[in-house]
């Protein structure tokens, strides 16, 4: 492990520079150990799920995904059920809320991992969510500002595409990375038909 004493920057103020419904943005000013000094762009965001849920159909493994518009980019994007933590509840809990309202799904849940989604100016932490044994149980749910189409897609087109076309998403990327990283120890999560 490195040394810290010469790495961590020191905190010395925090003001809110912009505040939106979905993030704020922060600048914060530190103070290095050699005494270098200046002010840093923080995102404050709540954290993030993403739910991936896995089933087989006629033996061959399939992913439910999701095609909506994203207004980052103005283009169509396939993806799994994602979506924000509130405040006060637990990763999981926005899991399976996110899912049940994007999908009408249920399922048995295994996280996979968390991590930072960009740790260079963001805080939050990005929770992800294996789902198997899924059953759909109701009609979506969407927030007034949602538009999505729920799609089967083999799990196999999926792991080929992931981050091309409509694939064009890097929290989508780091998806596939903790599932192929369970998957090793899973085989039949990747079985061919």
């Amino acid at each position: 492990m490195a040394d810290e004493k010469k790495l961590m920057w020191i905190t010395e103020s925090v003001t809110e520079a912009y505040k939106t419904r979905i993030f704020d943005v922060v600048m914060a000013h530190r103070r290095a150990p050699d005494g270098r000094e200046g002010d840093f762009v923080s995102i404050v965001s709540p954290d993030w799920i993403v739910a991936i849920p896995w089933f087989l159909k006629d033996g061959k493994p399939y992913f439910i995904m999701e095609e909506q518009f994203r207004h980052g980019s103005e283009s169509i994007t396939r993806e799994f059920p994602a979506g924000l933590v509130e405040k006060g509840e637990e990763a999981l809990h926005a899991a399976k809320r996110e899912l049940m309202e994007e999908t009408g799904i249920r399922g048995t849940f295994t996280e996979l991992g968390c991590v930072c989604p960009n740790n260079a100016f963001m805080t939050n932490r990005q929770s992800f969510f294996l789902v198997t044994d899924i059953e759909k149980v109701s009609e979506q749910s969407l927030d007034p500002d949602e538009t999505i189409d729920v799609v089967e897609v083999p799990v196999e087109d999926v792991i080929r595409d992931m981050g091309t076309g409509i694939y064009d998403n890097g929290i989508m990327m780091m998806a596939i990375g903790f599932f192929m990283r369970y998957a090793e120890s899973h085989p039949e999560l990747k079985l061919r038909g």
